[in-house]
C-alpha cells in the first residue's frame, strides 16, 4: 500500500479510492467501488459484512494490510473478480463457495426463487426441479435450500463446475435432496419430468463476448460464449422442456442481452418477460402447454 492504513475505516476509504481510480469494472456481485471495498476489508479482518459504523475504528494490523495489498494488487493488476479473489459469493442471501471453476453466481433467478417463483409459476408447490447448465449449483440450490419438501437435479456438462457443486451442496446440507448429473443438457436424465426447469445457461453472442472486460475472462468460456447470437444452447434447451416438463410445470431461462435475437429467431412464441424489483433483464418464462402449443417453432 502506498500508505499505512490503521483502522477499518482507514483501509475502506483506501481500497474504494484505488478500486475507483483503477478503472476496474463492477459486475461480479457490487456494482460500485465502495460496495467492493467493503466486502474486500471486512472478510480479510474476519468482520461480518452487515456490521455497523462501530466497526469503523476496529484496528487493522500488519498481516491483514498485507493481504489486503496483495488482494487489492490482483484485483486491480490483474483485473481478478472479488468473488474469486474471497473464494466466496452471496446469492439469494446464501453463502456459496465461489472458484474459476465455475462462473460467479449473479443470475436474477435468485430473486425468483425467494420469491417462491411467483407470480408466474402456477402448479402445485414444486417437487421436483431441475437447475440445467448449474455451473456451481447456486440456482439449484438455494431452490434446496428454501423449498424443504423439494427434490433438486442439477446438470451441468462441465465435470470441475460439477465439482463445485457438489461442494456448495455440501457447505447448505442440501446433498440428501439433490443429485447431480454430468451431461449435456437433458441427455442423462432419461424420462425424469420436472414441475420447474431454471437454467441460466451460457447466452454470450460472439461480438459481445470478444469485447467483455477482463474480469469475465477469468470465468470459464464455457459458461459464457454461445454462438454467433448467443442462442445455440438456448434453442437446444427450447426444443427439448416440453419432454421434461409436467403438464402444469414453467420452463425459465435467462438469456440477457440475447434477448433481442430470441424474439427475432421465434417471432411466433409469447415469451413472458419477468421483470425484478432488484434488477436484472433477459429472463423469460414458458408454460408447458405454451411449449407444447409451439412446439413446431421451437423445434
Amino acid at each position: 500500500m502506498e500508505r499505512q492504513v490503521e483502522t477499518v475505516g482507514e483501509a475502506l476509504q483506501y481500497c474504494a479510492d484505488q478500486l475507483e481510480q483503477s478503472g476496474v469494472f463492477f459486475g461480479h456481485g457490487c456494482d460500485n467501488a465502495w460496495d467492493e471495498a467493503v466486502q474486500l476489508v471486512l472478510t480479510v479482518v474476519e468482520l461480518p459484512l452487515d456490521a455497523d459504523e462501530g466497526v469503523l475504528s476496529h484496528p487493522v494490523n500488519r498481516q491483514q494490510q498485507m493481504r489486503l495489498d496483495e488482494l487489492l494488487t490482483r484485483r486491480t493488476e490483474e483485473r481478478a473478480p472479488l468473488p474469486y479473489l474471497l473464494g466466496r459469493a452471496f446469492f439469494a442471501g446464501l453463502e456459496f463457495h465461489c472458484d474459476e471453476r465455475a462462473i460467479i453466481p449473479r443470475s436474477p433467478i435468485g430473486e425468483l426463487v425467494r420469491n417462491a417463483f411467483q407470480p408466474w409459476y402456477a402448479g402445485p408447490g414444486p417437487t421436483r426441479v431441475l437447475d440445467l447448465c448449474c455451473g456451481g449449483g447456486a440456482i439449484g440450490l438455494a431452490t434446496a435450500h428454501y423449498f424443504p419438501a423439494c427434490h433438486v437435479d442439477l446438470a451441468d456438462l462441465d465435470g470441475t463446475a460439477l465439482e463445485l457443486a457438489v461442494e456448495n451442496g455440501e457447505l447448505l446440507e442440501v446433498c440428501e435432496r439433490v443429485e447431480f448429473f454430468q451431461s449435456d443438457l437433458y441427455r442423462a436424465l432419461g424420462r425424469r419430468r420436472y414441475d420447474l426447469i431454471l437454467s441460466n445457461p451460457p447466452y454470450v453472442d460472439a461480438r459481445d463476448l470478444s469485447t467483455m472486460p477482463r474480469e469475465y475472462h477469468h470465468e470459464p468460456e464455457l459458461a459464457l460464449g454461445s454462438g454467433a447470437d448467443g442462442l445455440d444452447v438456448t434453442r437446444r434447451i427450447l426444443a427439448g422442456a416440453a419432454e421434461h416438463l409436467e403438464p402444469h410445470g414453467l420452463l425459465v431461462v435467462e438469456v440477457g442481452n440475447s434477448w433481442e435475437a430470441l424474439e427475432a429467431a421465434y417471432p411466433d412464441v409469447p415469451f413472458t418477460w419477468l421483470e425484478f424489483e432488484h434488477g436484472g433483464h433477459g429472463v423469460f418464462a414458458l408454460t408447458a402447454r405454451e411449449l407444447r402449443e409451439y412446439s413446431a417453432s421451437l423445434a
